[in-house]
């Protein structure tokens, strides 16, 4: 096993800190404590907390792409496809799942637009990663209709997992079954929407034809 670097030593010593305690009362010095690390150490990886959580969602992200890539997923029907990526990004987050929790409400402090709307920019990046993942190739007009069904799925999923106490977040990979089969329903019954196309020629959330 690759040893980690101290960039992935300060995420991890700041998620284990912030569990112990809270996010919001960790400060990077106690990073650097805990690492026996000099506080510019800390400085040349991250310049404020902040850049914690996004590194902390770029994992995520990362373990999502990386479940895109398993044998046969890119075959797979879009649903079932979107279901497995989604459930892969959270799942990358569980082992600190309380402390994400803290992380995001902290975004929705007063006096914190600029990470509000920071947040707003990650929400989007996480999306399109997840769009390119699914292989979904739409153009103009139907992309943004599947990249706003998509952020809204996403969003809502991710909001009930934060509360979600179920093993294995199976109450939230039903929900998010739940939302992608009103998606795909939605779709089909537009009249004359053929939809983004995937390399199977079939429409957005549903399973291709045989």
């Amino acid at each position: 096993m690759a040893a980690r670097s101290t960039r992935d030593k300060i995420i991890d010593a700041a998620l284990d800190l912030a569990g112990r305690r809270s996010w919001e009362s960790l400060r990077l010095h106690d990073v650097a404590a805990e690492l026996r690390l000099d506080l510019n150490e800390v400085r040349a990886h991250f310049r404020e907390k902040e850049d914690i959580v996004d590194a902390w969602f770029d994992r995520a992200d990362a373990a999502m792409l990386a479940a895109g890539t398993g044998p046969g997923v890119a075959d797979l029907p879009a649903r079932e496809c979107l279901h497995r990526l989604i459930m892969a990004w959270l799942a990358a987050l569980a082992p600190h799942r309380h402390v994400t929790r803290q992380m995001i409400y902290g975004k929705f402090e007063p006096g914190h637009v600029h990470y509000q709307f920071a947040g707003l920019l990650r929400v989007s990046r996480t999306v399109q990663w997840l769009r390119e993942a699914a292989h979904r190739d739409a153009v103009l007009p139907w992309r943004a209709f599947e990249e706003t069904g998509l952020t809204a799925i996403y969003l809502a999923t991710f909001f009930y997992w934060m509360r979600d106490e179920s093993e294995n977040a199976t109450r939230t990979s039903v929900f998010l079954d739940r939302l992608l089969g009103r998606a795909e329903r939605l779709t089909q019954s537009v009249p004359g929407f053929l939809g983004p196309r995937r390399k199977t020629g079939a429409p957005p959330f549903s399973a291709p034809k045989s």
